[in-house]
């Protein structure tokens, strides 16, 4: 009877409290309120599914980091292959699948490499980059190109986007290297508004290092007597390289649009492995990289918006091997791509959208070597890709189609003959979902499941007297849980806390392998029996503090634990044989962790990475062992101004205690090493 009263009585006055609104509109239209000190408390919604590693802004900036390769070794889930020196050759692979199952983005478009599907991430400077962002799996965003659901992880290069100042039309950075290795790096950047919805953005860079340091190597035998113990001088690591590109953007209120055009040039020595007492090497190679592209993204009304990409890439490598006592080497090859892309988003409700995508990609491979058979592969990638969100679920799927033709060619008698090598056509799918169980804590839960594969590169099926044309695709197998928990606070000591956990196990099924034929090693044929299995968690947390007078203290710390297993032949399951042992170079533990304090102009950074034991082949004996290595870097940076310049002065000492090391075995790394950077803003 209580509730039917309270009813009746909440019913009447809403009814008069709206009739005497309708009866005073006039008067309440004419009056005037003012509210003060109103604080809206709430929780700001994921953006994306599954949240991504990133690095950018000032974070990037501190970082003992030169290169995008540099930066990455500070995400978890990552291992970074370095072969040593200034122009080392340095790939990434995420979660221990391989780096030709990592995408590499470029302002949202795939930088590729069908030779050999590596892409030297050394090559890239971050002196033009604004962020660096790693997404297991995919990125969470279905309004994305086709390709950019064909992979097992993803990284994304977002160069810098020209932003000016109140009546300011030119924006001029100068940057000035110095250091080890007689390291000598200045670069330009100039950035002009040629409207107020168009600017032009140019940057040039020149990289010179002798590449020399001293090292000390040291091996000890299973039975803990010293094998050798000697320091010498790594030689033939330098490094000439030039890089320059422009760009042009434009927005609008419904539309985004930019173009760039990429060019790098360099030679660089390769210093080889240390073996058999051979302390010099005298390989060379030469890169030349050139790319254009453009993207454009409109917004044709609130239910559909539309992209398109597009793309031209030219590449040049030339390796040269001067050592007759093994093999004279003088190869040169040619890539050439065309890509073109479409994506179509639509909203069939306001918490539910679909996007179609469709990918068109062209490779052709040209080479100096005898009996080549200058391959060429046509792509055809279509996405079908859902998102919906209910309260703090939110769920996506999508469906990738990829159909590849290769053809070869084969010149007889004069003529030049076309083969068709290879058809494959697949359906790959992918499952998001992520939680957030209450509105008022943000604390989010998130799973994926993933399958894709990688096709085998041009090396692995025509290369001469090593390529397989019956290689079947490498398949990779994704299943992820975590759970991310930040909390944010305006005062107070504590100022913000972030903690991140990934459990995942992945499989690689039909893993290409290289393995020899006949009696000698100088001939090699590629084949399809791997098998690896991985099993790992990823944990990261982030904390924030208020000091007294003034002074901002921010740390990071990431842990990697993985074991991943080679499955590929049961009956190789004696003492020394590979089944089940941990796969080459990922060690069980590994971290890293970065510590900024900012305080006025000057900014003090410290920052950590440690890789546990390892073994550098499948076969996990005492004689294959690799001992666990940390490096420890510290930099300190002075900003001033002088009028209408702003400088920066940064100085930097990489590896503190001189560790004496090798990320792969017979590479040794740099030492203790300098590093003096000068920036000046115009």
């Amino acid at each position: 009877m209580r509730r039917r009263l309270t009813l009746w009585a909440f019913i009447v006055l809403c009814v008069v409290g709206g009739l005497a609104q309708d009866a005073d509109t006039a008067h309440i239209d004419s009056m005037h309120f003012e509210l003060r000190h109103v604080t809206v408390y709430g929780q700001r919604p994921y953006a994306e599914v599954i949240p991504a590693q990133r690095l950018g802004g000032k974070q990037l900036e501190v970082l003992s980091s030169h290169s995008v390769a540099d930066a990455i070794r500070y995400f978890s889930g990552v291992q970074l292959k370095d072969y040593g020196g200034v122009g080392g050759l340095k790939t990434v692979d995420i979660r221990s699948m391989g780096s030709n199952h990592m995408g590499v983005f470029y302002d949202g478009i795939q930088l590729g490499n069908a030779q050999n599907g590596q892409v030297d991430l050394g090559k890239f400077s971050l002196d033009n980059i604004e962020e660096v962002a790693l997404y297991n799996g995919q990125k969470s965003d279905i309004f994305q190109s086709a390709r950019d659901f064909g992979s097992a992880g993803s990284i994304y290069l977002r160069t810098r986007y020209p932003k000016f100042a109140t009546g300011k039309r030119d924006n001029v950075n100068v940057t000035m290297r110095t250091g080890s290795f007689c390291l000598a790096n200045p670069s330009v950047r100039w950035e002009h508004k040629l409207s107020p919805n168009v600017s032009l953005s140019l940057n040039s860079e020149y990289t010179y290092a002798s590449g020399q340091y001293h090292f000390r190597y040291r091996r000890v035998f299973s039975d803990g007597t010293l094998a050798w113990d000697t320091t010498a001088v790594r030689k033939n690591g330098d490094l000439h390289a030039f890089r320059a590109e422009g760009g042009v953007f434009g927005a609008s209120n419904d539309t985004r649009w930019n173009a760039k055009v990429y060019y790098y040039d360099s030679e660089r020595g390769i210093p080889g492995a240390i073996v058999n007492n051979v302390w010099k090497r005298a390989q060379r190679q030469w890169d030349r990289n050139f790319f254009t592209q453009g993207s454009w993204q409109h917004r044709v009304s609130d239910r559909y918006s539309t992209m398109a990409n597009v793309k031209y890439a030219r590449d040049y490598l030339r390796y040269l091997n001067p050592d007759t006592t093994l093999l004279l080497v003088d190869n040169e090859f040619w890539q050439d791509e065309i890509y073109v892309s479409t994506a179509n988003k639509l909203t069939i409700l306001p918490d539910w959208e679909a996007n179609l995508s469709v990918d068109y990609q062209w490779n052709y491979l040209n080479a100096t070597l005898v009996n080549f058979v200058y391959p060429t592969r046509h792509t055809l990638l279509t996405a079908v890709a859902t998102a919906y969100t209910w309260r703090g679920l939110k769920m996506q799927a999508s469906g990738l189609y990829t159909m590849v033709n290769d053809r070869h060619s084969s010149r007889q008698a004069g003529t030049t003959v076309q083969h068709h090598s290879n058809h494959l056509h697949r359906l790959t799918p992918a499952v998001f979902v992520s939680w957030q169980p209450w509105q008022q804590h943000d604390l989010n839960v998130r799973a994926f499941y993933k399958r894709i594969f990688r096709m085998p590169t041009f090396n692995d099926l025509y290369y001469t007297d090593i390529g397989n044309a019956n290689l079947r695709p490498e398949y990779a197998t994704q299943y992820n849980i975590g759970a991310q928990w930040q909390w944010k606070s305006e005062r107070g000591l504590v100022s913000a806390v972030r903690l991140s956990a990934d459990a995942y196990y992945n499989r690689i099924d039909d893993k290409i392998i290289a393995i020899p034929t006949g009696s000698g090693q100088y001939r090699w044929t590629m084949m399809n029996i791997g098998q690896v299995r991985i099993r790992g968690i990823d944990v990261s947390t982030r904390l924030s503090l208020r000091l007294p007078a003034g002074v901002a203290l921010d740390g990071t710390l990431n842990y990697t634990y993985q074991r991943a297993q080679d499955y590929s032949n049961p009956e190789d399951d004696h003492y020394g044989g590979s089944y089940k042992g941990q796969i080459a170079y990922i060690p069980w533990h590994s971290g890293s962790a970065i510590v900024n304090a900012a305080w006025r102009q000057l900014t003090l950074n410290y920052s950590f990475i440690y890789v546990g034991e390892r073994y550098h082949t499948s076969a996990n004996i005492p004689v294959n062992h690799e001992q666990p290595w940390c490096t420890h870097d510290l930099s300190a940076s002075y900003a001033f101004s002088w009028g209408a310049v702003n400088g920066k002065a940064t100085a930097e000492v990489n590896n503190l205690l001189n560790q004496q090391y090798d990320v792969i075995l017979n590479f040794p790394m740099p030492g203790r090493n300098y590093r003096l950077t000068l920036k000046f803003d115009f």
